[in-house]
């Protein structure tokens, strides 16, 4: 069930502007008891894309009460906010169109999540790369193209997921989520300032991680740099926290830190 501008509604309209143009952004949310979870941060960010579009921003406090009717009241679920320019005219001229559209809808916490997230998983490497965006990196706009090809190559290879690098070489991301790794003391993940989402659960764990005391150098990384690690762990809204336990051929153990984290966001 889809819920637009607070209705339930099934369809959308042939030239609403994100169909025809990918015009707009969106969040996918993690839901405990029909509550969203991170709800400030998938605002701000949500709000950073809307900005960067010239988009007008939805009354917020309206959104989340309907984001409360239309979530699942079980323990955990998730559910995803998309926002369009609305209805244009023919052509990639944003003036014609005057009211944006927010369609919310609920779905069930993917049990294959549950096993990831105590088991770990293994990345294969994608070979086709993500170009540089620096108008758009660390976003979550509606045109996902590359990340549709790139989980389709994962698929084809036989892999859940990959990790995902840019033009240059650098390592960015998974094709679903954000990483971490570390080699001995020093904690690493990718800056996201050319390429790349800027997941609300990465920021939360650089806020862990800086609370504790640890510090992460983020920056630009190839890949055999990531290979070399000692715990590699990957991150989304709805996943959380999740061990990677190979990336293709290389194997690694599951990391006291990623268990602890696993542990702190188990009890928020």
């Amino acid at each position: 069930m889809y819920w637009v501008n607070g209705q339930k509604c099934e369809t959308v309209e042939l030239d609403d502007r994100s169909f025809q143009y990918g015009d707009g952004c969106f969040t996918t949310i993690l839901t405990k008891h029909g509550e969203p979870i991170c709800w400030p941060y998938h605002v701000e960010r949500m709000t950073e894309c809307l900005k960067r579009l010239a988009i007008p921003n939805p009354d917020w406090y309206q959104v989340k009460a309907w984001l409360q009717q239309a979530a699942f009241s079980d323990s955990v679920a998730g559910i995803k906010i998309h926002i369009s320019r609305g209805r244009g005219g023919r052509g990639y001229s944003p003036t014609q169109a005057h009211s944006a559209n927010v369609t919310i809808s609920a779905f069930a916490y993917p049990n294959h999540y549950k096993v990831l997230a105590e088991s770990g998983v293994t990345l294969g490497v994608c070979q086709q790369k993500l170009g540089l965006n620096p108008l758009l990196a660390g976003l979550k706009h509606n045109n996902r193209l590359e990340q549709v090809l790139l989980k389709a190559e994962m698929d084809q290879q036989g892999y859940i997921d990959g990790v995902a690098l840019d033009i240059t070489g650098n390592v960015i991301e998974t094709t679903m989520a954000n990483l971490f790794w570390r080699q001995g003391l020093q904690w690493f993940t990718p800056s996201l300032e050319q390429a790349g989402v800027a997941g609300t659960m990465r920021r939360s764990v650089l806020e862990v991680l800086d609370s504790q005391g640890i510090k992460v150098d983020i920056g630009h990384f190839s890949l055999a740099h990531l290979r070399q690690s000692d715990e590699v762990l990957m991150t989304n809204a709805i996943l959380g926290v999740a061990p990677v336990v190979a990336i293709t051929d290389l194997h690694y153990s599951i990391g006291t830190q990623t268990r602890r984290l696993q542990e702190h966001f188990k009890s928020c």
